[in-house]
């Protein structure tokens, strides 16, 4: 299990970027949450099974169809999540 803390920017806003990632976080079995930044950017912790791993990161990346993410940067997190996958507002 990976615990990580990205931050994605570009048109990642308004474009159903939470909803997209809660979805694909559901579908891995990943946990966490996801939100909007007020600097526009989107934000997700999760801790994300090693396995799935790439594949999450690769859809982090790339967003839903109206998204065009621009920048992507990851970090490690010491923080560890269970449960479901939460959009928070």
């Amino acid at each position: 299990m990976k615990n990580c803390k990205c931050v994605i920017k570009g048109r990642v806003q308004g474009v159903w970027f939470r909803r997209y990632t809660q979805n694909i976080a559901k579908e891995l079995g990943v946990s966490g949450f996801v939100r909007n930044r007020e600097d526009g950017s989107v934000e997700v912790e999760a801790s994300v099974p090693d396995e799935v791993l790439d594949k999450f990161l690769e859809a982090l990346k790339k967003g839903p169809p109206l998204a065009k993410v621009t920048s992507f940067e990851i970090f490690p997190n010491s923080k560890q999540f269970s449960g479901e996958f939460k959009v928070k507002r």
